[in-house]
């Protein structure tokens, strides 16, 4: 749970990073790229500090396969909440669709038959 609570928080940060200035652009003004470009890195930082220890820890438990699909159905599930609550905008059909196949994926995946192996 550990693992998931910490990818969730840096999905956080990193759909902000990426999308934010887009969904924020028209209340607030755009600001010229590089300044853009700098906020987006400043917002990214913490993202990569939940990150990094989400995935030693996650590897412990999940394959690296694992852990990448998992973050990536916590991404997509990040970025819908956030579309709707700061974009006001919802899925399309086809865009619920591509997120129930990434979903099923993670069910997918965890049927694989084990914990990663240990080297010594």
């Amino acid at each position: 749970m550990f693992t998931v609570l910490m990818l969730i928080a840096s999905n956080v940060f990193m759909t902000l990073a990426w999308y934010g200035h887009v969904w924020l652009g028209d209340r607030f003004g755009r600001p010229t790229l590089w300044v853009t470009i700098l906020v987006c890195w400043l917002i990214a930082l913490p993202e990569y500090a939940l990150q990094v220890p989400a995935n030693r820890h996650g590897a412990l438990t999940f394959t690296t396969a694992q852990l990448k699909i998992i973050q990536e159905v916590i991404a997509v599930a990040i970025f819908l909440v956030l579309n709707f609550a700061i974009g006001k905008k919802l899925p399309t059909w086809n865009e619920w669709a591509a997120f129930a196949l990434i979903v099923g994926a993670v069910f997918l995946a965890r049927l694989s038959s084990g914990a990663p192996v240990e080297s010594h």
